[in-house]
């Protein structure tokens, strides 16, 4: 729906729509996969369909991730340009430029995943009758590639998006509430607030526990081997699927149009909070 609308209804006309919707195609991608994972978990972790399906599903999952949270980082990177520097931002804000940033995520994002889709994936379990689907892998490419590969990642692509975005949002909301205390303001301020509060809820509850649970998994790898965390890990990549489901809520509180689109498809009247009492003016006769 978010795509439909950001293609026939909002039109792509700035820099955040071309995010929003390159980050609504990221979720769509993770969704086409999903029942590929719930079919894996609920057939007791056995892999039926294959050694490259398995690989194209997990680089699927990576890569939406670290797909969603550039993207989010740029979104909160273009909010802040666009309140701080209102008007020297307009010649840097530009559709094409976006445009470009959205591909530069993309190969980055698809490139971080190439390792995965050139590495086996799969193992299959002689004591358990099973093939596993990334959950087991060698002890040795742990050790040694994974373990460099994962920390990398999470380090540059996690906690370094995350600092970005909230030095962004903190400054935002600062310079909002410098400004003069009238209703537009006021309204702008409210939706940076709830879109502050919608994308740190997405780093932090989302993919927060999942990166540190990789920093922690491998780096338990230095001193041995260890499936302490491995439930955690499992319960933590559950998590990380409800972004997904609050993103469509961060287009809704970045777009003042795609909150007006939302309210005609719901067939809800709008509220017109720019509407103010006009009190007519009492005049006495002269007499």
């Amino acid at each position: 729906m978010a795509i439909v609308m950001f293609l026939l209804k909002i039109k792509i006309k700035t820099p955040a729509v071309v995010y929003m919707l390159n980050l609504a195609i990221a979720d769509v991608l993770f969704v086409a996969v999903l029942p590929f994972n719930i079919v894996y978990r609920f057939s007791g972790n056995n892999w039926k369909i294959g050694e490259g399906m398995c690989r194209i599903v997990t680089a699927a999952f990576y890569c939406n991730m670290y797909c969603s949270i550039l993207l989010m980082t740029s979104i909160s990177v273009d909010r802040y340009m666009a309140v701080v520097f209102p008007i020297h931002s307009r010649s840097w804000r530009t559709k094409k430029r976006a445009w470009l940033v959205c591909v530069f995520i993309w190969l980055i994002s698809i490139a971080s995943t190439v390792p995965l889709l050139l590495t086996k994936q799969t193992i299959y379990i002689d004591s358990l009758d099973i093939t596993t689907c990334y959950d087991v892998l060698e002890l040795k490419k742990q050790q040694q590639f994974y373990m460099y590969y994962f920390t990398a990642f999470s380090s540059i692509f996690f906690f370094f998006p995350l600092f970005i975005t909230i030095f962004c949002y903190v400054v935002i909301i600062r310079t909002l509430s410098k400004r003069s205390k009238d209703i537009e303001n006021s309204s702008k301020k409210r939706r940076a607030i709830c879109l502050t509060i919608i994308v740190l809820t997405v780093f932090i509850i989302c993919f927060g526990p999942t990166n540190i649970i990789f920093l922690m998994h491998y780096l338990h790898f230095l001193n041995g081997y260890s499936e302490s965390l491995y439930y955690a890990y499992i319960l933590c990549a559950c998590i990380s699927s409800i972004s997904s489901c609050l993103d469509p809520l961060m287009y809704y509180y970045a777009s003042s149009n795609y909150q007006k689109y939302v309210y005609s498809l719901l067939h809800c009247s709008r509220p017109n909070t720019l509407q103010t009492k006009q009190t007519p003016q009492e005049s006495s006769p002269l007499k």
